[in-house]
């Protein structure tokens, strides 16, 4: 009989590829049926257009601004959303005490030591209705004066001339000079 002299590399070769080929079959298989549902998910989603994306945001927005103004405890960056006043341990207290009369505006737009929050409440006492605050009268001066104090600085820090990088600017002829 003839022996038959056969490329063994070749064969081991066609033998990996195809051992390789079912087992990444194999596990293709088995990832889309743990995620069959999720790919089925994708699949029916639906399609938007540019206005039903727009309307979409523009509700979204109008609910989160409802949603802030009618969480009357949301806080953010310290500041209590509802009325704009510095959010501390006092603050419903300030709130009790304050805007029943007038707007929280009327707090935050306004600057003074602790004497003259003091005598803003006297002013207020005297002529406004406003009730004896008794034991929450330090309470509420407290607050005011530590985050409505005056202010020591101006609208924007003074400018650093000397750091100034400054330019001639030369008007050539076209400009009729």
């Amino acid at each position: 009989m003839e022996s038959q002299n056969h490329d063994t590399k070749a064969l081991w070769k066609i033998l990996f590829w195809l051992i390789n080929s079912i087992l990444f079959a194999t596990i293709l298989a088995f990832m889309y049926f743990l995620l069959e549902d999720h790919i089925d998910d994708y699949m029916k989603k639906p399609v938007y257009t540019k206005e039903q994306i727009a309307e979409f945001s523009k509700q979204r927005a109008i609910n989160l601004r409802e949603e802030r103004e009618n969480n009357r405890d949301l806080v953010e960056d310290g500041i209590h959303v509802q009325t704009g006043l510095v959010a501390d341990k006092n603050l419903q207290l300030i709130i009790g005490t304050c805007t029943s009369c007038h707007s929280a505006k009327l707090i935050t737009q306004n600057r003074a030591t602790r004497q003259g929050w003091k005598n803003m409440i006297v002013w207020m006492q005297e002529t406004q209705g406003l009730n004896y605050l008794g034991k929450n009268e330090p309470i509420v001066l407290d607050y005011l004066a530590e985050h409505y104090a005056p202010k020591e600085e101006g609208r924007r820090a003074n400018l650093d001339v000397e750091a100034i990088k400054w330019f001639v600017l030369e008007l050539g002829e076209e400009n009729g000079n």
